[in-house]
């Protein structure tokens, strides 16, 4: 298959993208406080994600200071992943709506304070039903696989790009709208001002009248 060229940017940049998606997020999180982690993620697109606490004790169980509560909300409050009192897990559902979505974590309050160190893998997207696809078809040429997933990979980045630029004129938007309404509320403000001047003016002359003083 031969891409065309308004297909070779968006080839360019899947490799890039790619890349930063498999990369996991290490973050730290103190006893009794919480951190959420956020994805934007487009409707009808696959997410996968795991998460792991740090052992300090390996190999042995980790200790009950380091387990934590996680839940993945969407933006619209709705729950798709939730788990209590656990060192590691991982989740994956198709987002409903699109926006972005938060991966919030708990960690249990403990005395003395104890540090904790997780890791997230999160991200969405063909890359991650290919990994699951791989799995199921073992018996399929490796080669023809990742060609086929490369190519369907390059579509769906150029939907992306279509929905980025969805997202940019919807902002434009909203700015032309506000930017008129600011100019019409900058009219209002100087007539408001110039009738308050023109009161006080007729005010004025009508009191040095009263006073014979013109």
């Amino acid at each position: 298959m031969v891409l065309r060229p308004e297909y070779l940017c968006t080839f360019l940049l899947t490799i890039a993208i790619l890349s930063h998606v498999s990369q996991p997020l290490h973050f730290e999180l103190k006893s009794g406080k919480s951190k959420c982690i956020s994805e934007d993620i487009k409707s009808n697109a696959m997410t996968v994600g795991k998460y792991t606490v740090v052992n300090p004790n390996e190999p042995h169980p980790a200790p009950q200071s380091h387990k934590i509560n996680i839940r993945v909300t969407s933006s619209q409050g709705n729950t798709y992943h939730h788990a209590e009192e656990v060192d590691s897990g991982q989740f994956s559902f198709t987002a409903v709506e699109g926006g972005e979505y938060s991966a919030c974590f708990a960690a249990h309050d403990h005395k003395p304070d104890v540090t904790l160190s997780i890791d997230l893998e999160w991200g969405s997207g063909v890359h991650y039903k290919s990994l699951g696809s791989l799995a199921k078809k073992s018996k399929v040429e490796v080669m023809e696989f990742e060609v086929k997933a490369l190519i369907e990979t390059v579509n769906s980045i150029h939907d992306e790009m279509f929905y980025l630029r969805d997202r940019e004129e919807e902002m434009q938007d909203l700015n032309r709208a506000t930017n008129s309404k600011m100019a019409w509320l900058g009219l209002l403000s100087l007539f408001v001002c110039l009738g308050v001047a023109g009161m006080q003016f007729m005010h004025l002359k009508t009191f040095f009248e009263k006073k014979k003083v013109i």
